[in-house]
């Protein structure tokens, strides 16, 4: 992998606004100003004695640094804003391609690894999630997504594998992350397949398999020249009585259930009625 250029602290923060929802950027920006424009605005002190005089020279300098702050923090994530837009804009193409592949001649197996993560979290953000990209390190990074519904969070690692199957050792140790980050679930994705051994670890432990067969389901049932299918069928146009959520991930109905294994043997949860098919869960309460 080629090494990483180096860049600048404002181009860091830049590359960080732009991954985060372009309201978020913004907030942030507005947030960064008033607080900087009333640290700058601020009247120092008289000085009595030197120690004064030292804490008085502490806080220009603070106050200088505000002053300058309040307009370039701000223009940092207004523009990181601007380039979270320019990025949806760029992931809807994305999607519209894969989705249409026999016109576009663009594949899931086709594209690269960065574009797979992007294609990855646009498609949960179309299923109603508030997506956070952590932008990995390469093709095997860590957790690549973070998935936001409600106040359940959802860890997400793409995996394009296209010549060998994900075996049980990514999913061990990516539990393990889902554990230490006190995530309600999470979702592998990849373009290949899973051993056998990776589908039984994953069993009962709130970690959804998505192989590349489901991936392309889930990506063409959402392409704008066809009507809009749920991913569940027709089924899922059933509605629920309030007191009992539906699926974040397939939209069905859910149970609850009793965890059978892992960290959280014994305790219950909402789980997807179309269990093993479907691995969605939530919190309860």
């Amino acid at each position: 992998m080629a090494r990483r250029r180096r860049t600048s602290a404002i181009e860091d923060l830049i590359e960080i606004a732009s991954r985060l929802p372009w309201w978020v950027s913004l907030l942030i920006a507005l947030g960064s100003w008033l607080i900087l424009h009333l640290i700058a605005s601020s009247q120092p002190d008289v000085p009595k004695d030197l120690h004064q005089m030292g804490q008085s020279v502490a806080g220009q300098l603070i106050r200088t640094f505000a002053f300058f702050g309040q307009f370039v923090l701000p223009a940092v994530f207004v523009i990181g804003a601007i380039g979270s837009v320019l990025a949806r804009a760029e992931r809807k193409k994305l999607r519209a391609n894969v989705a249409n592949a026999r016109e576009s001649g663009q594949t899931i197996e086709g594209i690269s690894w960065r574009e797979f993560e992007l294609l990855v979290g646009e498609t949960f953000r179309r299923k109603g999630f508030t997506v956070i990209e952590k932008g990995g390190n390469g093709p095997d990074g860590g957790v690549d997504l973070v998935l936001h519904l409600g106040t359940d969070k959802y860890l997400v690692q793409c995996k394009q594998w296209k010549a060998i199957n994900v075996g049980v050792t990514v999913i061990r140790e990516f539990f393990g992350v889902m554990a230490a980050e006190g995530a309600a679930g999470g979702f592998v994705v990849t373009s290949g397949k899973y051993t056998q051994e990776a589908k039984a670890f994953a069993d009962g432990r709130n970690i959804q398999l998505v192989d590349g067969i489901l991936l392309k389901r889930w990506i063409s049932n959402y392409s704008e020249d066809t009507p809009t299918i749920s991913l569940a069928s027709n089924s899922a146009q059933k509605t629920a009585p309030p007191e009992i959520p539906l699926c974040p991930v397939c939209n069905e109905i859910m149970k609850i259930r009793t965890a059978r294994r892992g960290l959280n043997v014994g305790k219950e949860f909402w789980g997807c009625s179309k269990f093993p098919v479907c691995r969605g869960v939530r919190g309860i309460g």
